[in-house]
């Protein structure tokens, strides 16, 4: 009783002091569409920076990681694709850690910097946009981590890409 009941009363009573009652931050893209700020998405169009691998399918209710080791041969061969498809897709550009392996929970809607300036020229080159103003967005976009370095909200950046008005 004390466990399920009690817990669970203080932890929604807490909750409902947060900013948004505990429901979670949300953000609207262009059309309209509600998304999570907080979870990972799937963004796997050129068009747009790719998110972090998920061990859950971007799941939120199977929040989780692979619980697989360096040694895992399976696993090995999961990153081995990733490296060589990102690889393809992002030629001539170093291969950040982060965007082969999935995070703890598999819902990091995160990336470091680093991986985001990976994927700008493909960005830029598939929104034929120049790619200094695609680099631009990525630095408007940067999170301070006063635990470790920056980082980029993947699915803030890409809505600001949708929305930006270029002049011709």
């Amino acid at each position: 009783m004390l466990c399920v009941g009690i817990y669970t009363l203080i932890l929604l009573g807490i909750a409902q002091m947060a900013p948004n009652f505990g429901k979670g931050k949300r953000i609207a893209d262009k059309n309209g569409n509600i998304y999570f700020e907080n979870i990972g998405q799937r963004f796997d169009r050129d068009i747009y920076f790719h998110s972090r691998p998920s061990a859950v399918d971007y799941n939120a209710a199977g929040s989780g990681g692979s619980n697989k080791g360096p040694n895992d041969a399976e696993y090995l061969k999961q990153v081995k694709q990733r490296i060589i498809d990102f690889e393809m897709q992002n030629p001539k550009s170093h291969v950040p850690i982060d965007m082969v392996t999935a995070s703890g929970s598999g819902l990091d809607p995160h990336i470091f910097i680093e991986a985001a300036n990976a994927q700008v020229n493909r960005v830029a080159k598939a929104r034929e946009l120049d790619v200094e103003i695609v680099r631009n967005l990525v630095k408007d976009h940067e999170e301070k981590n006063p635990i470790g370095p920056e980082k980029i909200n993947v699915l803030k950046l890409n809505i600001a890409l949708d929305n930006l008005k270029i002049k011709k």
